[in-house]
């Protein structure tokens, strides 16, 4: 059974850092592209971040020069530092990936919130 778990969200003031998590289960992550979503509240879900197998990465133009990501195949892992963040940032922020034969997988999703 495949599953996906995401950690590390909070409440942060605004030019604050957090690091999420998205650690997989009975899938190989490292043979897959990864996305992180987000969702906020009456918005649809966008992809914030993608990374692929060999690891080339792309960014929605609102986070460029500020999130990273990256993935960590031993730990079969995958993370988003987010840096200097706004409050346009808030949102329920989400992983996402999609095996070769097209199943969809989803994390619970964890929640980031920015305000002073």
């Amino acid at each position: 059974q495949v599953q996906l778990v995401e950690s590390g969200g909070g409440l942060v003031q605004p030019g604050g850092s957090l690091r999420l998590s998205c650690a997989a289960s009975g899938i190989r992550f490292s043979i897959y592209a990864v996305g992180w979503y987000r969702q906020a509240p009456g918005k649809q879900r966008e992809l914030v971040a993608s990374i692929t197998s060999g690891g080339v990465v792309n960014y929605v133009d609102s986070v460029k020069g500020r999130f990273t990501i990256s993935r960590d195949n031993a730990k079969n892992t995958v993370y988003l530092q987010m840096n200097s963040l706004k409050p346009e940032d808030t949102a329920i922020y989400y992983c996402n990936t999609k095996n070769r034969w097209g199943d969809n997988y989803w994390g619970q999703g964890t929640q980031v919130t920015v305000s002073s």
